[in-house]
C-alpha cells in the first residue's frame, strides 16, 4: 500500500460504507443494511483504501475487521459528516425555515402515542412543511438518519440504539415511559395495591420480538426481576397484544404511549413494587443539522407534546 498522499480525496459516500460496516460488523449484515451486494460493499472499501492509501479492511476468520487507521479515519469522518450538515443547516436558516421536506423514522408506539398530536401542532405552525413518517427502529433507522433518508429518529434507549456519548447524532430526551402490566380482568391479582413483577414468573407472556425495542425492554425488564418469562406468543401490535391478555392468553408489559390500543378492554393494568418499569424515549438528529430552523421546529414541537404527555 503506497504512503498516504497530503492531496487525497475522499468519496464520501465509501465513509458511509465504512460507517455502516463498523456498525453492523460484517460484509453481509452491511451489504444488506445498504441494498447493496457484498462484492459491491467490498468493492466501495477497496476503492476507499487506494483513496486513502491505507489498508482500512484485514482479515478475521472467514470475515474482515477495521484496521486501526481505519478506526482513526472515522473519527475524522464523523466531523465532516457533522460539518457538512452545518452547513446545510445555514443555508436552510438564511431563508425562513418554514418550507421544506422533514422525514420521521419513528417506532410504533411512538407512532400511536406522541406524532399524532405533533404533526397536528406543526402543520398549524409550519403550513407549508411536508413531514413524512417511516416506521423504524435501531438498528435500521440510524442508518437511514446517517443515509440522509430520515431527518428525525425518535427511538428508545436499548442495546441496538447508540449510545449517548455518540458525537455522530446529536441527542434530545423527550420522556420516560412508564411500562404497565396488564393481566386480564379475572387474575387472581386483580385488586391487589401493588405486586411483585416475580409473582408473574409462572405467567405464560405476550412479548414482542427481542429484535424489536418493546421485546428487548420486556425481557430486560423481567430479568432484572430474577426471571425469564414463558413467552406464548410474540406479537408487536399492541392492540393485539391488549386482545390476548383480554382473551386470557397470557400477561404482558404495556407502555402508557399506547393508552389508546387498551382503552375499554376488559383487562387488569397492576402497579409494581418499587420503581415502575419504563423506557427512555428520544430524538437525534445528524450533528450539525441541530441549527437548522425547521428541525429544531419538530425538535421543539416533539419536546412539548412529549411534556404535555407526562403531565396527563
Amino acid at each position: 500500500m503506497e504512503q498516504v498522499s497530503e492531496t487525497f480525496t475522499i468519496d464520501l459516500r465509501r465513509l458511509t460504507v465504512l460507517r455502516e460496516l463498523q456498525r453492523r460488523g460484517s460484509l453481509a449484515r452491511t451489504a444488506e443494511a445498504l441494498h447493496l451486494t457484498p462484492s459491491a460493499v467490498s468493492q466501495q472499501l477497496a476503492a476507499l483504501a487506494r483513496e486513502v492509501g491505507v489498508p482500512l479492511t484485514e482479515r478475521d476468520g472467514r470475515g474482515v475487521r477495521l484496521t486501526g487507521q481505519a478506526r482513526l479515519l472515522l473519527t475524522h469522518a464523523d466531523l465532516i459528516a457533522a460539518q457538512l450538515e452545518r452547513a446545510r443547516a445555514d443555508l436552510a436558516a438564511y431563508g425562513d425555515g418554514g418550507r421544506g421536506q422533514v422525514t420521521v423514522g419513528c417506532f410504533s408506539s411512538a407512532i400511536l402515542g406522541l406524532l399524532p398530536s405533533t404533526l397536528a401542532a406543526l402543520r398549524d405552525r409550519l403550513p407549508h412543511l411536508r413531514i413524512d413518517v417511516v416506521e423504524s427502529e435501531p438498528p435500521d433507522l440510524f442508518t437511514a438518519l446517517d443515509a440522509g433518508q430520515v431527518d428525525v429518529a425518535i427511538a428508545v434507549d436499548f442495546a441496538a440504539a447508540p449510545p449517548h456519548t455518540d458525537k455522530r447524532y446529536v441527542r434530545t430526551d423527550l420522556l420516560t415511559d412508564v411500562l404497565d402490566l396488564a393481566a386480564p380482568a379475572d387474575h387472581p391479582l386483580a385488586g391487589q395495591g401493588r405486586v411483585a413483577l416475580r409473582e408473574l414468573a409462572g405467567e405464560a407472556w405476550i412479548v414482542g420480538e427481542a429484535r424489536s425495542c418493546c421485546g428487548a425492554v420486556a425481557r430486560s425488564v423481567c430479568a432484572a426481576a430474577g426471571f425469564t418469562p414463558d413467552i406464548r406468543h410474540a406479537v408487536n401490535d399492541w392492540a393485539a397484544v391488549a386482545a390476548l391478555v383480554e382473551a386470557g392468553q397470557g400477561v404482558a408489559l404495556i407502555p402508557r404511549l399506547v393508552r389508546s390500543s387498551y382503552a375499554g378492554r376488559r383487562i387488569t393494568l397492576l402497579t409494581t413494587d418499587g420503581e415502575p418499569p419504563s423506557r427512555n424515549v428520544f430524538a437525534a438528529v445528524r450533528a450539525g443539522s441541530e441549527r437548522d430552523p425547521v428541525l429544531a421546529a419538530v425538535r421543539e414541537q416533539l419536546r412539548s407534546m412529549a411534556a404535555e404527555l407526562v403531565n396527563c
